[in-house]
């Protein structure tokens, strides 16, 4: 399985921090005594913002639990700068049923005290990773519509746009649509 957090044979340098010097991130396996700080990035998104349709926010058993239900390639990752849990990923399937198998959605989460460090980018391509050496076919973006740095992370990643569902959502009292992004493994060329 993959382990790094870029793609295999590609290394980028560390990525450059606006208020200093250049920031390492790491990616790992996240374990159960990461649930607080997962926690606490996953309930800023739910009580104030768009990139989760949960409205209400998790308690740290269910976040226990969530974290010891995921294993294989689809268990969860954070990364970490200076040894702080700053963002977690994780792959899902994408739908029930058996067609679908070969196809993950993909879930990134980054604190909105860490922005623009290369956080997001580092998740990303671990999960990409993982889901190149699981023999997935294609990986699915579920972003609220008006989210542009999730679509832009996507899309500097190779992710296409491939539609909008128009109002399928609803959260801080107004109708939200979602924008569909895809990227097909056997295609995405390293970036």
């Amino acid at each position: 399985m993959f382990r790094g957090t870029t793609l295999p044979g590609v290394s980028p340098p560390p990525t450059p921090n606006s208020a200093g010097p250049p920031i390492a991130v790491s990616v790992r396996l996240a374990t159960v005594e990461d649930a607080p700080a997962i926690l606490a990035i996953y309930n800023v998104e739910v009580r104030s913002h768009l990139t989760t349709f949960d409205l209400v926010e998790r308690t740290l058993t269910e976040q226990r639990l969530w974290l010891t239900q995921r294993s294989g390639a689809f268990s969860a990752v954070v990364a970490l700068v200076d040894g702080e849990v700053v963002g977690f990923a994780s792959l899902s399937p994408y739908k029930e049923r058996a067609a679908y198998r070969t196809t993950v959605e993909d879930s990134i989460y980054v604190s909105r005290d860490h922005p623009r460090l290369g956080i997001g980018r580092a998740l990303m391509n671990h999960v990409i990773g993982i889901a190149t050496d699981s023999g997935f076919h294609a990986v699915i973006a579920r972003i609220e519509a008006s989210g542009t740095a999730s679509r832009a992370l996507h899309a500097s990643c190779g992710f296409e746009l491939v539609g909008i569902e128009r109002e399928v959502g609803r959260k801080f009292s107004r109708w939200l649509d979602v924008a569909i992004m895809q990227l097909m493994l056997e295609r995405h060329v390293v970036q």
